[in-house]
């Protein structure tokens, strides 16, 4: 596999790409503009501030010179270098050429193809490979023209060890490269902790960690609820324990049958043996599994191991379910909603889908489709490749198989009915504030900020996001406060300065425009400290404060941090990481001290509001601060108030844990951790000699070199850190 990038032109100079069209509907241009070739060297021709697709075309008829007809994927980037849009072709050149005729392209492709201004390609050997390499690169891309999945997380398994004499059950994440056997994927947590609660009770595994287990002197209390045999303290031999596991590993492999029926032989044969206790342990066990059983709402016979995909499409949008099923039982579903263009077929976004969904999953021997997939025999041949395993895509139209299928397509359909009931109410809800804070314009994007800390100590700032599908978790951020603050903007300070407060009166400034030339020349100017820089400070002498308790601090830290690093990293405002409203659980004290790092940086056109809970701080009787404008409350009953405090109490959830994590973290850490050059081995040596770090402080450097592993040169580092002030 070789790559190859194209590029139109040699030396092209590097310019902002100008702002992208507003309405995704019309066409970026007029497509009966002359289409002249540019000579190698020269420059595609440019319409004002928007890009012609004139010039798209050029560029793409300048590369073709260079386009072999081979299998590959091709990746058309704009002026930035970010990837628009990622393809696969089994003749590359004849599939580029095709955008070369903009009378035949949707608008979408239209718009798409303006804003190309360099084409790479990635020739592979077939077209399977170059079927896996686009999927692969649209989730690590994500190119605003493809269908993208958004699944950022991974799938839990039951893993059952395999380096220990009494093997471990467990639920585990992550890469499978521990030795042992794996079960799975379970589409969430609970479907897993369900299935792990009845293995314990069915087959009395251990749960515990080796370390639990090799320290153990009696049963825990698992033995005593009959959900473990006890092997740590001996309660049951290796022999009896392997023959528990391997009826485990039928169950987990669809033999549930033969695995209960052995169970019932040798209930019948204890209690013939007079030995009632243990068959009545045997009978709690077969009514584990007939529980598990009974609660496998959908089973169709024939189906051991494959998974249901089905889409269903309404509103511009769909929904694709994902059932699973494994040894013949039905282990949860989920439902993901990949972000498309509203032209998109349902058919298209299933093919996008499925190649997506299994580019780092596990893949089964067979997977149900509600749709037929756009090259459905070259998608089965991609996903067959590597795993040493075929893989069956099938689209049943009759029998049980079809039944289950439609079963799963209701299932999209209420789900993407209930996404769609709910967007509808949250874009309510954002109209409603913003015609509370008199701003214009739809809110795509809300930034809610709280700090937490307790008397200074671990002091964390909490960044949460709320947009039209609700709370966008992916987006939170943390900021672990750094104690670092410069000259200080007090709240009796006078206001930001007039530029600022121009438009003042009954609604907040707010422009969607770029981000003005004092940002700009802010963002050139910032020392790349994350923004810690005070205004007016001199860089290199200005001395730093500590900002332990002080809630003015870290919020001006917060801001500066943040916004800073937007200005750096998006100052077009055109990835989506701007606000349209900042929301502060605070009063006017930390509304000035945002203003006032708003002002630092010169961004003008960012509303702020703090919201203060009200007298005995009684939820419902909030005041907000609004520049300009006298601080209010809204209505007890207005559900804009309801909301507003929602997203209040979810920044003060998110920041509670936190600041709970780092000072657990903190609790748990070790003086040595801050030596340069002491690792887990040197630490651990360390404390197995001395038995503490306080022992470790008060050693003398002869007695910390006699510590295996310890350097002369690690001893003196150890103790300068201790008696640093001789």
């Amino acid at each position: 596999m070789t790559i190859e990038p194209v590029a139109p032109t040699e030396g092209r100079p590097r310019r902002r790409r100008p702002a992208a069209l507003a309405d995704p509907r019309r066409s970026p241009g007029d497509i009966s503009d002359p289409l002249p070739d540019i000579p190698p060297g020269g420059a595609p021709p440019r319409t004002g501030h928007a890009v012609s697709i004139a010039g798209g075309v050029a560029v793409l008829r300048a590369a073709l010179r260079n386009v072999p007809g081979s299998p590959g994927v091709y990746r058309m980037l704009d002026r930035k270098g970010d990837a628009l849009y990622v393809g696969k072709a089994r003749n590359l050149k004849s599939r580029v050429q095709n955008y070369t005729h903009p009378a035949g392209l949707s608008n979408r492709l239209r718009r798409m193809v303006a804003e190309t201004a360099v084409l790479e390609i990635v020739v592979t050997a077939t077209e399977a490979e170059a079927l896996l390499l686009e999927c692969n690169l649209i989730k690590r891309l994500m190119p605003r023209y493809n269908v993208l999945l958004r699944d950022d997380k991974s799938f839990p398994f039951i893993h059952l060890t395999a380096d220990h004499k009494f093997p471990q059950l467990t639920k585990y994440r992550g890469a499978r490269d521990k030795d042992g056997a794996y079960f799975g994927p379970f589409a969430s947590a609970g479907a897993v902790n369900r299935t792990l609660i009845t293995l314990q009770k069915a087959f009395l595994l251990r749960s515990c960690s080796d370390n639990v287990f090799a320290n153990r002197t009696r049963p825990c209390l698992l033995f005593q609820i009959k959900r473990c045999s006890a092997p740590c303290v001996g309660r049951i031999e290796p022999d009896a324990y392997a023959a528990l596991l391997d009826q485990a590993k039928g169950f987990l492999a669809g033999h549930s049958h033969n695995v209960q029926q052995r169970l019932a032989a040798e209930m019948e044969h204890a209690s013939e043996a007079l030995d009632f206790e243990a068959a009545a342990l045997i009978r709690d066990r077969i009514r584990a599994l007939s529980l598990v059983q009974g609660h496998q709402d959908i089973h169709v016979p024939g189906i051991v191991d494959a998974d249901v995909i089905a889409a269903y499409q309404a509103g511009g949008q769909t929904c694709v379910q994902v059932f699973f099923f494994r040894g013949a039982q039905n282990w949860g579903n989920r439902a993901y909603f990949p972000r498309h263009d509203r032209q998109l077929s349902v058919e298209e976004v299933l093919t996008a889908f499925v190649g997506q969904f299994y580019d780092n999953k596990p893949k089964p021997p067979l997977v149900l489709l509600s749709h037929p997939l756009v090259e459905q025999a070259l998608v089965e041949e991609a996903l067959s490749l590597g795993g040493g395993k075929r893989v069956v895509l099938a689209a049943p139209q009759r029998g049980d198989k079809k039944k289950l299928v439609d079963r799963v397509v209701l299932t999209a359909r209420e789900a993407l009915g209930r996404r769609l009931a709910e967007s509808a109410s949250q874009r309510q809800l954002l109209d409603g504030v913003a015609s509370a804070f008199g701003l214009e314009g739809p809110l795509n994007r809300i930034e809610v900020y709280d700090n937490s800390h307790i008397q200074g100590s671990n002091p964390v700032g909490a960044m949460i996001v709320a947009g039209p599908d609700g709370l966008m978790k992916n987006a939170y951020r943390k900021f672990n406060i750094r104690g670092l603050d410069l000259p200080q903007l007090m709240p009796s300070q006078s206001e930001p300065p007039p530029s600022h407060a121009s438009g003042a009166g009954p609604s907040l400034p707010r422009t969607r425009g770029r981000v003005s030339n004092a940002s700009a020349s802010v963002a050139n100017s910032l020392p790349c400290e994350r923004g810690r820089v005070g205004v007016g400070a001199d860089v290199g002498t200005a001395e730093p404060v500590s900002a332990g308790g002080d809630d003015y601090a870290m919020m001006r830290e917060v801001f500066r941090r943040r916004f800073y690093r937007a200005l750096k990293e998006d100052p077009d405002r055109e990835r989506g990481m701007w606000p349209d409203l900042v929301l502060i659980d605070g009063g006017q004290g930390q509304l000035t001290q945002a203003r006032g790092i708003f002002s630092e940086l010169g961004i003008d056109d960012v509303p702020v509001v703090a919201i203060a809970k009200g007298p005995d701080r009684n939820a419902g009787r909030e005041r907000f601060f609004i520049p300009g404008r006298p601080s209010f409350s809204l209505e007890p009953r207005d559900p804009v108030l309801y909301f507003l405090q929602r997203l209040r109490d979810e920044a003060h959830r998110f920041a509670i844990g936190a600041h709970r994590a780092r000072r657990e973290k903190a609790i748990r850490g070790s003086p040595l951790d801050e030596i340069a050059g002491i690792g887990a081995r040197r630490k651990q040596a360390l404390l197995h000699h001395f038995g503490s770090a306080r022992s470790v402080a008060r050693a003398g450097i002869a007695e910390i070199e006699r510590v295996p592993g310890i350097s002369k040169a690690v001893a003196k580092k150890v103790y300068d850190h201790f008696h640093a002030d001789g």
